[in-house]
């Protein structure tokens, strides 16, 4: 796996959403889209369609400009199903 650090909220919303880590693993390595984030310039986001929970897009918000890379967030992004 990517060398990874999971911040408080991120580690809270893995458990709350059920997001499974081999899900991040796959979006961090291998990424269907990944752009800057808008508000952040330390921060990226990484997508990839998740096909074990329809299809749904999965976002993994991360800083990587520290070592390790700090998961931020996780979340399906409704809004990005369409755009991949």
């Amino acid at each position: 796996m990517i060398n990874i650090e999971f911040t408080n909220h991120a580690l809270h919303v893995v458990r709350e959403r059920m997001i499974h880590t081999e899900w991040i693993e796959q979006t961090l390595t291998e990424p269907s889209m990944r752009v800057p984030d808008p508000n952040d310039p330390e921060v990226e986001r990484f997508f990839r369609p998740i096909p074990e929970y329809g299809d749904r897009v999965l976002r993994v918000v991360v800083n990587t400009s520290v070592v390790p890379w700090r998961l931020v967030s996780v979340f399906f992004d409704r809004t990005m199903k369409a755009k991949l």
